[in-house]
C-alpha cells in the first residue's frame, strides 16, 4: 500500500526560515531508515506559499490566485510517497520522525488500479501503464 504523507506548513517555515543543521541531520537519518528498508519512494521540502499560486476552476476558466495563502494549517511544506504492507505500518513509521512539538503530518493512501472497480477498463489500465513507463524514464 503506498501513502503520501503531508508535512503541515508553520509559521517558520512559510517564512522561509530553513531547517538547522540539528534537524536537516536528523531527518537524514530518518530518510536513510525509511530508503534501505525499502519504505521510501520519494520525498521533498516545498518552498513558501509565497512562491506557490493556485488554480481555482470556475466557470470554465481557471483563476490564478498568487500566494502567500493565509490559513497555515491546510498549506504543505513538504511531502513523502511511502509504501508499506498497512496503514498501521505507515503510521509506526510516521511516529519515529523527528518533528518539533507542534508539528502536523497526515497521512493518506494512494489510490491503486483495483480501487476503481469496472470504471478503469482495460483501455484506461494499459494508458497508465504507458504513462508510468514514461514517468519512470527521467
Amino acid at each position: 500500500m503506498r501513502f503520501m504523507v503531508l508535512v503541515k506548513a508553520s509559521q517558520d517555515s512559510e517564512a522561509g526560515v530553513m531547517p538547522d543543521t540539528e534537524l536537516l541531520t536528523a531527518m537524514g537519518k530518518f530518510n536513510e531508515e525509511m530508503a534501505a528498508a525499502g519504505v521510501m519512494v520519494s520525498g521533498e521540502g516545498l518552498h513558501p506559499s509565497s512562491k506557490g499560486v493556485r488554480l481555482r476552476y470556475t466557470k470554465g476558466v481557471p483563476e490564478v490566485i498568487d500566494g502567500p495563502f493565509t490559513e497555515t494549517k491546510e498549506i504543505v511544506c513538504g511531502f513523502w510517497i511511502i509504501e508499506t504492507r498497512s496503514r498501521k505500518a505507515a503510521i509506526e513509521w510516521l511516529k519515529k520522525a523527528p518533528f518539533a512539538p507542534g508539528a502536523e503530518i497526515e497521512i493518506r493512501q494512494v489510490f491503486a488500479p483495483e480501487d476503481f472497480g469496472e470504471a478503469f477498463t482495460p483501455e484506461l489500465q494499459a494508458q497508465e501503464e504507458r504513462i508510468r513507463e514514461k514517468v519512470g524514464q527521467k
